[in-house]
């Protein structure tokens, strides 16, 4: 029997108006999760524990059957891992994005978040923009690291952990409220703002009709983590396909193996088809038991509030990732159970993540089931199936 897990990161929505007060799972056309479902278990599961923030840090580590309360160190630390960063047990590692502020002139603090992901900034142009950066403001106890498209991180040594704000939170809100009351922080956002606004790659990018990754904004601070290793907690030996470097991360610290995808780039055109074949090669040719997809677009176009976009990622994800192994596996003669879930809701009038729960799919080859459902939020609750402790779903998954 072979195991996977397919994430589509924010999936989950609310009902909106303009798409017949369905949500955009509901409303997008999904023939291969409609087929699904109708042979598979669906119901709802809690990837959030109580009280703690509904970041794809805690809500995947829970996926993976971390419990999030002991497990959870911060969010840097565990990209941290991907990026390869030998951080020490006095290191504070935290997320560096490079934003896009508004640009008039005034005061730092007066400006506004206008994008959190600069038109989805590619690795290569922030690695310019970053050098940039490194070049006037590293200090011997503060470094940047290059990471994937714009997110990066920045280690600070002998640091401490401090209260600071995801920037898709924040959006379309005037900054000075949110900056760090660490003073070293705060000026090198400012700075970096300075070094940023009027650089040649981001005055081209704004000729283009992309916006500019004109700022540094810190969050995510955190400790090095210590998770306990998958293979021994589970006994099956698994494999991460991400573009994005917080699951990587994840499953470095879990001793999982990483997949590298040319095309990659946890975007709308991500190369979906390269990620699946990734999982189904590791899981017939090679010696993985199990296979953790995941795909960020559905959250990437929940932060834009681009509700055709996040409907066209949720199509994507149908057609591209779960019928392509859903076909590919059943015709190699594979057993398997696959379970399709999103890490937390990102809804499109929101823009950032809830702690609702989710929706699930369980199907499984040798055990079809015969019922009418549909996946979605609503039809899910329905079913009055429900996992109260989403760290426990993994061993739901691996329960046959």
């Amino acid at each position: 029997m072979k195991y996977i897990v397919v994430l589509g990161d924010g999936m989950a929505d609310l009902p909106i108006e303009e798409i017949e007060g369905k949500t955009p799972l509901e409303y997008a056309k999904t023939p291969i999760m409609d087929l699904l479902s109708k042979q598979s278990e669906i119901g709802l599961v809690e990837t959030i524990p109580e009280g703690m923030s509904p970041g794809s840090d805690t809500a995947n580590l829970s996926v993976l059957g971390y419990d999030p309360r002991k497990y959870y160190s911060g969010r840097s630390p565990l990209e941290a891992l991907s990026i390869g960063i030998p951080m020490k047990e006095t290191d504070i590692a935290i997320r560096c994005n490079l934003v896009t502020i508004s640009d008039e002139d005034g005061l730092f603090e007066e400006k506004t978040i206008l994008d959190h992901s600069s038109s989805e900034i590619s690795t290569e142009d922030c690695k310019i923009l970053l050098d940039a950066v490194r070049e006037e403001l590293e200090l011997s106890s503060h470094h940047f690291y290059l990471g994937t498209s714009y997110r990066h991180c920045l280690i600070w040594e002998g640091g401490e952990v401090v209260a600071l704000t995801p920037p898709h939170d924040i959006l379309e809100r005037k900054i000075g409220a949110y900056l760090p009351e660490n003073l070293i922080l705060r000026e090198m956002m400012r700075k970096s703002h300075e070094i940023l606004r009027n650089h040649p790659l981001n005055l081209e990018r704004k000729k283009q009709g992309l916006n500019p990754a004109n700022c540094c904004w810190f969050w995510g601070a955190g400790t090095k983590p210590m998770l306990t290793s998958f293979e021994e907690k589970t006994g099956k030996k698994g494999i991460m396909i991400s573009a994005v470097d917080l699951l990587k991360g994840i499953a470095v610290g879990a001793g999982m193996m990483v997949a590298s995808v040319e095309g990659a780039n946890g975007g709308l055109h991500t190369n979906y088809e390269g990620k699946t074949d990734a999982a189904i090669e590791a899981l017939t040719v090679g010696n993985c038991d199990f296979a953790y997809i995941h795909v960020e677009a559905p959250d990437e176009m929940g932060h834009q509030g681009s509700l055709e976009r996040k409907i066209q990622a949720i199509e994507y994800l149908d057609e591209k990732v779960i019928g392509r192994i859903y076909k590919k596996l059943k015709d190699a003669g594979v057993d398997f159970r696959l379970l399709i879930m999103p890490d937390h809701p990102t809804p499109i009038f929101i823009r950032t993540h809830t702690s609702d729960p989710v929706p699930y799919l369980l199907y499984d080859s040798t055990a079809l089931q015969k019922n009418s459902w549909n996946y979605n939020e609503e039809e899910a609750r329905r079913s009055h199936n429900r996992h109260d402790k989403g760290y426990e779903m993994i061993d739901y998954l691996f329960s046959k």
